[in-house]
């Protein structure tokens, strides 16, 4: 592949929601490139893309993976992305590194949650958006109203350079609305479309489309639109000027009919990608992690680039990819990555073509590549000129919506699991692992059950360690209601030197989130001041270990106000012995409570699951805070006991039918109701006498 300078570069991203074929679509590019002889595809399992085995065997994209390749005097980058929303952090990080996106819409089902969330990502950075309405070949494809939705939920400036003719499972041309004529494609899919006029019955809808193509093109530019308002006509390059200015501003989206299968209609997507999409020589220059630094897109400027994905091959070790937003790089050259503060040598860099790779000599400014066994740099890292300290911000991926306890099948193994986890964590960091001194569990958090399902096999499969994925307990606290007092003694005389403490004290409830307060009201030396530190780290130990159900005491003010002491028996220990029992005794005299973690829980369904979901809310202890639209979906906040999510992602994809998707923030902690606190008290005092 030969060189290219940054303003021929096209870099993309296929997002959508996930079955509208992306993955067919990125493989057919690279056979319409001639960089494949055949066209490959996921039915047969000779994806490109989809290569991994677990992607071939559930037949679904879970990582992100990049094609490079020459069409129209550019170097396009197509990054195939997951649609399934376990792997959305590919998503995300994908959008950071392209200029464009390409949103891909299915032509039987229209606009569905995981395009509108798509299409929310590229507007939140500002990316110019393609729309592709692909399986146009699908015998129950509706072009006409898929268009008209996808332009009720994303605007007006959304308008067709393509539209298909013999739609349907005869699909087999389309209609070339900027050049006003019709491409017919061989049954043999191999994508080189014939010239032929456009057919009597579709004249009509074509010189429609065409109108509105002009009129969009004149808008997006004021000597175009002074010249239109005239009556004057616009020229082919003048429109296609006024595309690419809409295009950059987010003000024209240009829409295409295709039929990926066959490579029907995808040579005009790419024409128009190399002819109007952005180049990086446009795109803003970008700030530093410091809100200061900036840096232009340009070759002469300091190298820099953002490392967004780690994957690892059995043959060639770790491959790690990267955008460079300033700057270019050879093979050997030294860099820094200022997270580390240690440098980073570049070996070998290459340029993939799905599971292939192409060697490379030098990339530039606006380029997509990957370098191998680079020793520290994740996915998030920034990479700059040697000694150089310049970061960009990180990659702001998704928060989990899903944790599940970890427990090894073979004892001893807990230091294998924690250097397997953080290795596969280097390759998708949207999950984490934590060990909680909370509940005494190895927790995963995660954005769904298949993306915990997968990290678990491929730790057994890569690092030999078997480990089972169970229901984590509840991080409970215990507080008190009101106010009680009373005494904590701790005598004790075993020949010699005794041991004697006593205190009093009273515990009172504190506002929630306060915390733990210790005062003293000792007066007239009734305990030497030396001895309440000791006082205070009996009733913190006692807090730690909790008494109603073993979970931490929170919430509390202890006041010691009264006690004695013995010239010789008395120790900071015997004190924090009493302090530990006075607190244990007037805990549960002071009306105990459990309290619960609540999660503000957000989910976005089509109108017509709203009452389904809001049901299950209400099953689940729910507690709905409002409702609002989004597109042409409903967003339903609500709160809602952590103990009532397990596996949550799963039964709302249940329950939706796919078209759920939902995001959860810690919220509060609240009362748990009686009679399900009683339960949890029943089964933790059961659990210690097991363990004992």
């Amino acid at each position: 592949m030969k060189e290219y300078g940054t303003e021929a570069l096209r870099n993309v991203a296929l997002v959508g929601h996930g079955g509208t074929g992306k993955t067919s679509v990125a493989d057919a590019f690279l056979h319409l490139a001639k960089v494949t002889n055949r066209l490959t595809g996921v039915d047969d399992g000779s994806s490109l893309f989809d290569y991994d085995d677990e992607e071939k065997k559930r037949n679904i994209t879970i990582r992100a993976t990049v094609g490079t390749f020459e069409w129209g005097g550019c170097k396009i980058t197509a990054i195939d992305t997951p649609g399934y929303d376990d792997f959305v952090g590919d998503v995300v990080a994908s959008l950071e590194v392209v200029d464009a996106s390409v949103v891909l819409v299915d032509a039987q089902s229209g606009v569905e949650v995981g395009t509108s969330r798509a299409w929310n990502y590229a507007e939140k950075r500002n990316l110019p958006s393609f729309i592709v309405v692909n399986k146009c070949d699908k015998e129950h494809a509706d072009f006409s109203k898929t268009y008209e939705g996808i332009r009720e939920a994303f605007g007006k400036g959304v308008v067709a350079l393509s539209l298909p003719v013999n739609e349907g499972t005869s699909f087999n041309a389309v209609i070339d609305v900027l050049a006003m004529k019709a491409r017919e494609y061989p049954a043999d899919g191999s994508g080189a479309g014939k010239v032929i006029e456009i057919p009597a019955a579709m004249a009509d809808a074509a010189k429609a489309a065409r109108e509105r193509l002009v009129e969009q093109a004149a808008e997006s530019d004021d000597e175009l639109l002074e010249k239109y308002l005239e009556g004057n006509e616009l020229t082919a390059s003048e429109i296609i000027r006024g595309l690419g200015a809409g295009i950059a501003s987010r003000n024209f989206f240009p829409l295409f009919a295709t039929g990926s299968k066959g490579n029907v209609g995808l040579d005009l997507l790419l024409d128009s990608i190399a002819a109007s999409g952005p180049s990086p020589a446009v795109r803003p220059e970008v700030t530093g992690r410091d809100g200061e630094s900036k840096r232009k897109t340009s070759a002469s400027e300091p190298f820099c680039a953002l490392a967004f994905k780690t994957i690892s091959e059995e043959h060639m070790g770790d491959l790690t990819f990267f955008r460079i937003f300033s700057g270019s790089i050879e093979p050997g050259a030294d860099v820094a990555n200022p997270r580390t503060g240690k440098p980073e040598r570049i070996g070998q860099l290459y340029q993939t073509q799905g599971n292939r790779r192409v060697e490379a000599g030098k990339l530039v400014a606006g380029d997509i590549g990957a370098a191998v066994k680079l020793k520290e740099t994740k996915a998030g890292d920034t990479l700059c000129e040697s000694g150089g300290t310049f970061q960009l911000p990180p990659i702001p991926y998704p928060k989990p919506v899903i944790r599940s306890a970890v427990v090894p099948r073979t004892k001893g193994e807990e230091d294998k699991i924690g250097n397997g986890l953080a290795r596969l964590h280097d390759e998708d960091p949207t999950f984490h692992m934590e060990i909680s001194s909370e509940v005494h569990q190895t927790l995963l958090h995660g954005l769904g059950e298949l993306q915990l399902d997968i990290i678990v096999k491929r730790l057994k499969e890569r690092f030999g360690v078997e480990v089972d994925l169970v229901e984590p307990k509840i991080p409970y606290k215990e507080t008190i209601r009101r106010k009680a007092q009373g005494q904590g003694k701790y005598k004790k005389q075993s020949g010699g030197r005794g041991q004697y403490g006593d205190v009093w004290i009273r515990l009172e409830p504190q506002p929630r989130g306060a915390g733990f307060e210790f005062v003293s009201e000792i007066v007239g030396g009734a305990i030497p001041t030396k001895f309440l530190p000791a006082v205070e780290k009996g009733i913190v130990a006692c807090m730690e270990e909790g008494i109603l159900s073993g979970c931490q005491v929170v919430d509390i003010k202890a006041v010691a106000y009264d006690g004695s002491y013995h010239n010789v028996d008395s120790s900071e220990n015997s004190f924090k012995v009493a302090g530990s029992m006075a607190f244990r005794k007037v805990f549960l005299e002071a009306d105990p409570i459990l309290l619960e973690p609540i999660m503000e829980v957000k989910v976005m369904v089509p109108e017509d699951c709203m009452g389904d979901v809001m049901g299950d809310f209400s099953s689940r202890r729910g507690r709905i805070l409002g409702m609002d639209s989004e597109g042409q979906y409903q967003v339903v906040r609500a709160e809602v006991p952590l103990a009532e999510l397990y596996k949550y992602s799963t039964h709302l994809r249940s329950l939706t039918g796919g078209r759920g998707i939902h995001e959860r923030d810690f919220s509060h902690y609240a009362e748990v109701p009686k009679e399900i606190a009683q339960k949890v008290i029943a089964a933790a005092a059961k659990e210690h006498e097991e363990v004992s």
